[in-house]
């Protein structure tokens, strides 16, 4: 943990930049469906989503980016959250068939077992490059940072600070990456249970609806703008990668980099590639 801790502090806990969020989250994010199942606090500080049996909801950013970093703190949902998803993901808004993606979907679980986070990234309309993992702390006590970074070097996905994944940009060797096309940041809460909690074997229990998840403190810095903080492009140090290595060793629990059944002629390329 002190690895991990240490690494917080060089890539910010919620801020980008040094700049912490300030003002309305409903000044960056925007309800986009859900029937009133979507709604902003009094005070402006927390956009929450509900899940009942009928529908769930979602929100997006106002703004789209090419190449940016995000970070939003989220509160997921309590107790029996099974069958329920939590996203936050980039998502380019042209034809879907070359469509360009990065996913943050957090499945739920049944009381007292842990939360999954699926990441994947999709870049021309093609993805299945899924990396499951564990979190070290109860995601639904209280708030945590979930950060998205991508450059065009790398897109780099960290939890409270600290690094899980990094998708190095290797379009020179023709791997797909998304480069090209502005994304919008979105959000929802979803019932999935046909798939989401082991397997789908483990169904929604309505009886626990609504549920609600959580939103606060985002920030988003566009790449492409004069105002995006130095040091936007750095690539990860020795204390970033040791972080890293600490958190996958210890909480991954699925690579697509390692599924043999999935690939008995050979994994994709990128997973032999520094």
């Amino acid at each position: 943990m002190a690895c991990a801790l240490m690494v917080a502090l060089v890539f910010g806990l919620c801020c980008v930049g040094g700049a912490r969020a300030t003002g309305r989250i409903d000044e960056g994010l925007e309800v986009m469906w859900g029937d009133g199942r979507g709604s902003v606090s009094p005070d402006g500080q927390v956009m929450a989503l509900s899940l009942d049996h009928t529908s769930g909801s979602g929100w997006r950013s106002k703004n789209t980016y090419l190449f940016a970093r995000v970070d939003l703190q989220i509160k997921l949902v309590a107790n029996n959250s099974a069958g329920t998803v939590t996203t936050c993901y980039f998502m380019s808004e042209g034809e879907w068939d070359i469509h360009d993606e990065v996913d943050l979907e957090f499945l739920g679980n049944v009381t007292g077992q842990p939360y999954t986070l699926h990441t994947n990234v999709f870049a021309n309309g093609t993805g299945g490059k899924e990396q499951q993992f564990h979190l070290w702390f109860d995601p639904t006590t209280d708030f945590h940072t979930y950060s998205i970074v991508w450059t065009s070097q790398h897109i780099l996905v960290l939890v409270d600070g600290t690094p899980i994944r990094e998708m190095k940009n290797h379009a020179d060797k023709g791997i797909a990456y998304p480069s090209s096309q502005r994304m919008r940041l979105y959000g929802s809460l979803w019932n999935a249970d046909d798939w989401a909690t082991q397997g789908g074997r483990v169904k929604t229990d309505w009886s626990q609806a609504p549920f609600v998840v959580r939103y606060r403190n985002f920030t988003a810095a566009d790449a492409a703008s004069s105002s995006s903080p130095a040091g936007y492009d750095q690539e990860m140090d020795a204390t970033a990668q040791q972080a890293m290595k600490w958190a996958r060793d210890n909480y991954m629990v699925y690579d697509y980099c390692a599924d043999g059944k999935r690939f008995p002629q050979g994994f994709p390329p990128e997973c032999s590639m520094p």
